[in-house]
């Protein structure tokens, strides 16, 4: 018998991973605009450390791991409290995020 435990990746997982290397891919360039300069000088570095901790986290949840899904939550909860702070946060800005934790949470025990 096989002992070696192989986790099929749900397709919604896949859909959310697909969606999150593009927007990692897409905040890349966004780190050197005008636009994030004009927001701040912390910003850049801020929006730089985001974008590849998001990639990191959608590298996580694309091998099914555990602690992606909790790292993913964390920097959730990190860039709301940035907007908060900022002044600009809306309800928008937890509907996806937080559509993604609950789709997540809910395929935690398929991961390792």
């Amino acid at each position: 018998m096989n002992d070696t435990q192989t986790t099929k990746r749900p397709v919604a997982i896949t859909v959310i991973c697909i969606l999150g290397f593009i927007g990692a891919a897409l905040s890349i360039p966004l780190v050197f605009s005008d636009l994030a300069s004009s927001v701040g000088s912390w910003y850049p570095p801020y929006l730089g450390f985001t974008a590849l901790a998001g990639l990191f986290c959608m590298l996580g949840l694309w091998h099914m791991r555990r602690w992606a899904v909790f790292a993913y939550t964390a920097l959730v909860v990190l860039n709301q409290v940035v907007l908060i702070s900022m002044g600009v946060w809306n309800v928008f800005a937890i509907l996806i995020p937080g559509i993604v934790i609950g789709i997540a949470f809910a395929n935690l025990s398929k991961m390792r």
